[in-house]
């Protein structure tokens, strides 16, 4: 008997190969700091811009969102480009040209948790809560064609400790692969979901539907936010970059789980 093996050729990030326009010209220099990526972070970098603008006095633009909507924009004028982990910002950087991998500095980090229903009524208190049959789980994927920091952190965690089982049984009661964490948040009320593995700041900002079950350390993944300034930004970028490092701004940033 002969078996064939049929194995798709390698093919770039879709939405990356999909959205770069060779006839955009990157020219952020317009006196409003412009920072572009996706939602989760932006809410904690509005506040902290806030500050930075009363301050200074120094328009701050913070754009956020699936990348399709923003992105013909970012390359037009983007000052800053921020990734919600190491694998979105790779993407990115094969979209926006002007932006560089050696420019990519990681600012904060946060770990994974588990967001559930406000109240938690099935009472989960970790992972192992999650393996119980008829638990309904919503994960967030970029199914190859979505840029999201949600990539493969279910896989990871599930997967943490060696156990093919952990992983079966998670993936027996995953509801929704859903691309991005706006549409997993979507996907978790429509569903009516009871878990979905994801970051501190969700359960912050839609406190009136979610809150927060810690991982423990052993199945905890973090990744980073991180930061790419344009050669070509408006000069206040930098200075915005540096005030988001400060001891203020990172007080504001871990009101959202973030971390230095």
């Amino acid at each position: 008997m002969t078996v064939v093996l049929l194995l798709a050729a390698p093919t770039a990030f879709a939405e990356g190969s999909q959205l770069y326009d060779p006839s955009i010209k990157h020219m952020p220099k317009d006196g409003i700091v412009k920072l572009y990526g996706a939602g989760g972070p932006d809410t904690a970098f509005r506040k902290v811009a806030d500050v930075w603008q009363q301050k200074t006095g120094q328009k701050v633009e913070i754009i956020a969102g699936p990348e399709k909507t923003w992105s013909l924009k970012a390359q037009a004028d983007a000052d800053i480009l921020w990734g919600t982990s190491e694998q979105s910002m790779t993407a990115f950087l094969e979209t926006y040209k002007t932006f560089s991998s050696d420019q990519v500095n990681p600012i904060y980090v946060r770990p994974t948790i588990i967001a559930v229903k406000k109240g938690n009524p099935k009472g989960i208190s970790g992972f192992e809560d999650l393996l119980a049959p008829g638990i309904k789980i919503v994960v967030t994927e970029g199914a190859g064609v979505d840029n999201t920091s949600g990539t493969g952190t279910w896989e990871d965690v599930a997967g943490r400790l060696g156990r093919l089982s952990d992983i079966e049984a998670f993936r027996k009661n995953i509801v929704s692969f859903a691309k991005g964490s706006g549409a997993s948040y979507k996907a978790f009320l429509s569903q009516d979901a009871d878990a979905w593995i994801t970051w501190p700041n969700w359960p912050v900002t839609k406190s009136a539907d979610l809150e927060k079950v810690a991982l423990a350390p052993e199945r905890t993944v973090w990744r980073d936010v991180n930061v790419a300034l344009s050669p070509d930004a408006d000069p206040a970028a930098q200075a915005f970059l540096d005030y988001l490092l400060t001891e203020e701004a990172q007080k504001i940033m871990s009101t959202e789980g973030w971390l230095r």
